[in-house]
């Protein structure tokens, strides 16, 4: 039995679960399925989780700032009460009834099973364990179900860890990010594969509660996406908390003897610890959403999309699966181009010129648009220009924790930004206004003109502006 509906809605993080609310209060029958929380990864084991223990950390650095600056303080780490708002507060002990019944609420139909595609508009649903809304029922004694949707199916199945195909890592009890957010103990040795942003937080935030950590990154650098002097800054700021870092060589073999890790490395060299944490990005399982029956290539890194997140015939994506972005924002901002085009309500289409992250770190750094050595890359007539924090009145004002700087690139034939990090105590707030200049492409002349309050630390963009000459 095939059931006819409007829209399927595959996979329901921050952008699916957003595209199928939308599409059913304006009165569409939408089903959404996920075999997993609703919501995501962003609310139970990433974004939220993990800046309530950036947050805690903060603090402990902050009390420890104090001497020098107003007396003299002592903090004296306890996990317990990050452990227990991340379970009681953030995600209720992984439990998704408010976010399932929010989504019913608003007129969709919930599946909690596993989707794929089987054909040209239409989704299989297989181990169905629950449905609400519509119908309470399970369906079918072998927990399958069809649907075709007249309308379209959206795509938003997201990512999963990447496990490195590193010789005796599976035969471990290896953390992903998912069991990092979860720990209700403070590991005391974390050994971390992968220098990214994911990694890099985690280890700060770890080590400012006291376990000893080690970072192993396979670049040169960490932030390798980020700006040189981004990977600069991030490498000083968790060497300062204690974080040990390894560059340059990868993990050959892993092993787990006696409750303790031990990772080999290229060089030949070995690193113990009592916990590991694979932080080495995400992927994108094709194959198993069944791409291949509607003429998609399953072994791709990402669906292709127009503009309009259109990847066939009544057919959309959004979010990680489609290769613009793993962040939540980006999965929302495709999430409104998705309904509108569903609705046939027109408005413009994605435009990625001005994508900002922000990597939460102590200083955060923030960066959107282009590196530098993308803009390169990519022929402009690149200037840059790079102020740094402290330097600025505001940065010598707050003095312990004020490493930054702002960093501008500039194509100097257009005589626009497009390209610029901020990174500082409030680095991630500091971008916005790179942020809109970058995306409404205002003029360099213009930049230069305005009139920034002092003493703040974005005036730090004027000095950078200047520095543009």
């Amino acid at each position: 039995m095939v059931e006819q509906v409007d829209v399927v809605v595959v996979g329901l993080g921050p952008g699916g679960e957003d595209a199928a609310g939308r599409l059913a209060e304006a009165g569409l029958s939408v089903v959404g399925v996920d075999r997993r929380l609703v919501g995501g990864e962003c609310p139970y084991y990433g974004c939220i989780p993990s800046k309530m223990m950036i947050r805690a950390g903060n603090a402990l650095a902050e009390a420890r700032r104090v001497n020098g600056l107003a007396g003299h303080a002592e903090a004296t780490p306890d996990w317990a009460p990050v452990a227990a708002r991340i379970r009681d507060e953030a995600t209720d002990n992984w439990n998704d009834r408010v976010a399932v019944d929010r989504l019913v609420g608003k007129g969709v139909r919930f599946v909690r099973g596993t989707a794929r595609l089987v054909g040209p508009a239409t989704v299989e649903m297989s181990d169905v364990s629950e449905v609400s809304g519509v119908d309470g029922a399970v369906g079918a004694d072998d927990g399958v179900r069809r649907f075709e949707a007249r309308r379209a199916v959206v795509l938003a199945a997201g990512t999963e860890p990447v496990v490195p195909p590193v010789p005796g890592l599976t035969e471990t009890p290896y953390w992903t990010n998912r069991e990092a957010l979860r720990t209700a103990e403070l590991p005391a040795e974390l050994l971390v594969l992968g220098g990214g942003a994911v990694g890099l937080e985690l280890a700060q935030a770890f080590a400012r509660f006291g376990a000893a950590v080690t970072v192993i990154e396979a670049s040169d650098r960490v932030l390798a996406v980020e700006e040189p002097e981004s990977s600069d800054l991030a490498r000083r700021a968790i060497e300062a908390d204690g974080v040990s870092v390894h560059t340059g060589y990868s993990a050959k073999v892993v092993s787990h003897v006696d409750g303790r890790f031990t990772v080999g490395l290229e060089d030949g060299s070995h690193l113990a610890g009592t916990h590991l944490l694979v932080a080495t990005g995400r992927r994108t399982d094709l194959r198993g959403l069944g791409v291949d029956t509607v003429g998609l290539d399953p072994t791709a890194r990402a669906v292709p999309v127009d503009d309009r997140m259109r990847a066939g015939d009544r057919l959309y994506a959004l979010g990680d699966i489609t290769g613009k972005g793993a962040f939540t924002h980006m999965s929302m901002y495709q999430a409104d181009i998705v309904v509108r085009d569903i609705l046939a309500q027109g408005g413009p289409g994605a435009d990625y010129r001005a994508v900002s992250r922000v990597t939460f770190l102590d200083p955060e750094i923030g960066a959107v648009g282009m590196t530098e050595a993308q803009a390169r890359d990519a022929g402009l007539a690149v200037r840059v220009a790079v102020s740094e924090l402290p330097r600025s009145a505001r940065g010598w004002i707050h003095k312990a924790g004020n490493d930054g700087f702002i960093k501008l690139v500039a194509d100097t034939d257009r005589g626009v930004l497009v390209g610029a990090t901020s990174a500082g105590p409030t680095g991630g707030e500091v971008l916005s206004a790179l942020a809109v200049a970058v995306h409404a492409e205002v003029p360099v002349a213009t930049l230069r003109h305005m009139i920034y309050a002092y003493p703040t630390f974005h005036r730090a963009i004027e000095d950078a502006v200047k520095r543009l000459d």
